[in-house]
């Protein structure tokens, strides 16, 4: 799980501090409630760490920072580039001193120093054990800040000496209470903590002044993917999965992991036995031995289960990466832990309709039909309107609107989401209707939200939306933004049958839209550039998918604007390729027609690339047309077999959107049709007899020939 801290009035500014049962201080804490022990934070206060850290002018000089024993280190070289190892001692001091100690894996490092030394293993008797190294690690790190202090900046430097501060303060408060005290602290700020201690009075000028906010804390579940996230406050902990096992099995941890890679495999259909189980044991520690380790880590173990578990293929091995060494556990927070509304009312809901919070993708397909269905999907829209993406819809199944799937997965990160949505309203419903209907501007806007709003079935939304709609889609004069508006708005007239939604205005609004969109479109459409001409064709596709839903009518209405505006000679070549494409696939011209059409347009085009774009807008969309009608697909081919070197290179591109749209079986069949279309010219070519030509009736066609070859030369 994690702590959560964040600002009350500005919700979106938090911080995470996750801890995993083998958090140092996490069982501190634990140890510190089974004793009956005190036990207190030291760090600075989360109140401090949201109210931002001042910065330092370079130069300015602070009353307590000359107690930071990195001061006494040499300065920094100015001349030349700065050196990048000053960054890695201060952002991975473990991977130094794994370097050091010759490792190239400072996880390696640490397990055979710390973690798997033979002496941390045992649990008999008090005090530590006789090879603890953490005096000298404390000693290594006390060198390595003395050399990384010369290329930080006086910020940094500030922000980490007022840490160390506070963390002294707290720890004098912390031995005047009590005769014997434990800290726990990373092992960068372990040499500002031992030793002789600067002075108080040193440490008090430093905190003097220090900023703070009002801040609410909870706890938040957490994962173990999240703890391999170097984000935020985030652990970075690689192998998450692997550190736990190795806490919670002391006994025999390497016999056991291999039981429970086994049985990861399994579970993917994968066939392993015992007898692998125990080879690969005996592998890995075969190779801890080889390289003379304590006991086999998760090199030798990784590399073990590869060789004998997965036969060597790495796919085989990511599972066990994914689910074991990094694992997916899911912590849980107790029913009492304090909650924000939102998320109270939120645990709620998905409890009614069963649905479960885990980090596990999974695919539900939903019965709008249901009411028990609908609860769900009413719960996952409402939740996506507050940018809470528990649910991500993946489309509709079946026919009509009654189906949909959904993959739904919990990430720990929705508990900002949730913090931050808890500004529209204390529940689900009440929060997702007052962001709905909060800073609307465009008409597209105001639609889409309509369309939201039906699907998350929030009626007290629709009211003020559809006066914003009949607001705006009254003063609307761009054609662009029109067309831009409709799809959603003739989608969401839709759904009142499967949610018991009066819907009958949106479509009066709808099919006026489109008459003022079809008055204006043939001005929109003349004289454009090619990117406002590609933004029009989309837009073309978009309504044209849509506008059967508004009525016969309708239809007629828009498929009439597109044929007149077919006729015209003023049209983008990309524009006039897809109109008459969807004039041919509404069958308002026939394959012949539309045939003719484009071979007119590849022969007579201005230049090579408009005669392109023509076809690029003919041909995107669906390759059947191509696949079925030979007709076209002749006029296609015998345009590009006459292109010439020069310009075949400059229409490559709009080749290759065009074709590259279609799916690979499509693209192999129109590859076979073509080579059918080659086979049967060679053989008409090869069939037709030699013509005897009558040379004194084409003398006059020859004199004229001569007479332009002769101006040619």
């Amino acid at each position: 799980m994690a702590l959560l801290a964040y600002v009350v009035d500005d919700p979106a500014t938090s911080a995470f501090w996750p801890f995993a049962v083998f958090s140092p201080e996490w069982q501190a804490m634990v140890w510190a409630v089974a004793h009956h022990r005190e036990v207190r934070f030291v760090d600075l206060p989360a109140a401090t760490v949201l109210a931002g850290q001042p910065t330092v002018a370079e130069g300015e000089t602070l009353v307590g920072l000359d107690a930071d024993p990195s001061d006494t280190a040499d300065p920094p070289d100015t001349a030349g580039e700065p050196d990048p190892r000053h960054d890695r001692l201060r952002d991975d001091p473990i991977a130094v001193l794994a370097a050091a100690a010759g490792y190239d894996d400072p996880e390696r490092w640490w397990d055979d120093v710390v973690e798997q030394r033979p002496s941390a293993r045992t649990d008999a008797g008090d005090g530590p054990p006789p090879d603890d190294p953490f005096d000298a690690i404390t000693e290594a790190m006390g060198t390595l800040r003395a050399q990384a202090a010369p290329a930080r900046s006086p910020s940094e430097r500030l922000t980490e000496a007022r840490r160390e501060a506070h963390m002294r303060r707290q720890l004098r408060a912390a031995m005047r209470d009590h005769d014997r005290v434990a800290l726990v602290c990373g092992a960068w700020h372990a040499p500002a903590l031992t030793g002789t201690l600067p002075s108080a009075t040193a440490d008090q000028a430093l905190l003097r002044g220090l900023p703070k906010v009002k801040v609410t804390t909870t706890w938040v579940p957490w994962t173990h993917s999240r703890l391999a996230f170097r984000s935020g406050y985030g652990a970075g902990v690689e192998s998450p999965g692997w550190y736990e096992h190795l806490f919670t099995a002391r006994d025999a941890p390497v016999e056991r992991w291999f039981t429970a890679v086994a049985g990861e495999l399994r579970a993917h259909d994968l066939p392993v036995s015992s007898a692998h189980a125990i080879e690969a044991t005996r592998l890995a520690e075969m190779l801890a031995v080889i390289r003379a380790r304590p006991m086999p880590g998760l090199a030798e173990v990784q590399e073990a289960a590869l060789a004998v578990m997965c036969d060597g293929s790495a796919v085989a091995l990511a599972h066990v990466t994914r689910g074991l060494v990094v694992g997916e556990r899911l912590g849980a927070v107790p029913d009492e832990a304090p909650l924000l509304p939102l998320e109270a009312d939120l645990r709620r809901l998905a409890r009614s309709v069963r649905l479960v919070v885990a980090p596990e993708p999974r695919v539900i397909v939903l019965d709008l039909r249901k009411e028990f269905d609908r609860g769900k999907a009413r719960l996952l829209r409402r939740l996506r309107i507050l940018g809470i993406g528990w649910g991500v819809p993946d489309g509709v199944s079946g026919t009509g609107t009654f189906k949909e799937t959904w993959t739904v997965a919990w990430d720990p990160q929705f508990s900002v989401a949730i913090v931050i949505a808890s500004q529209w309203g204390t529940t689900v419903e009440s929060a997702a209707t007052a962001c709905l209907i909060a800073g609307i501007t465009t008409l597209a806007g105001v639609t889409a939200r309509v369309e939201r709003a039906l699907l998350a079935e929030l009626t007290d939304a629709l009211p003020p939306l559809l006066a914003a709609l009949d607001e705006r889609a009254a003063h609307e004069a761009d054609v662009l933004h029109l067309l831009d508006a409709l799809p959603a708005l003739v989608r969401a007239g839709r759904y009142g049958t499967v949610r018991g939604t009066d819907t009958a205005a949106l479509g009066t609004v709808a099919r006026a839209m489109l008459t003022r969109a079809c008055a204006g479109l043939p001005a929109a459409a003349s004289g454009i550039s090619g990117e406002a001409a590609d933004v029009l064709r989309r837009h073309l596709d978009a309504v044209t998918a849509v506008v059967g839903l508004l009525g016969a009518d309708s239809r007629a209405e828009w498929l009439g604007t597109l044929t007149r505006l077919a006729a015209r000679a003023d049209l983008p070549g990309l524009v006039g390729g897809r109109i008459t494409r969807i004039l041919l696939d509404a069958t308002e011209i026939d394959a012949g027609a539309a045939g003719l059409r484009l071979a007119r347009a590849l022969s007579h085009g201005p230049t090579v690339a408009d005669r392109a774009s023509f076809a690029e807008g003919f041909l995107a969309g669906s390759a059947l047309l191509l696949v079925h009608d030979r007709r076209i697909l002749e006029v296609v081919d015998a345009w590009v077999r006459g292109l010439g070197e020069h310009d075949f290179v400059d229409v490559l591109p709009v080749l290759r959107r065009a074709f590259g749209s279609y799916n690979q079986p499509e693209r192999r069949a129109i590859v076979e049709r073509a080579a059918a279309l080659t086979a049967v010219g060679q053989q008409e070519s090869r069939a037709e007899p030699d013509l005897e030509l009558d040379l004194a009736a084409s003398e006059p066609v020859l004199a004229t020939v001569r007479t332009l070859l002769r101006g040619v030369r």
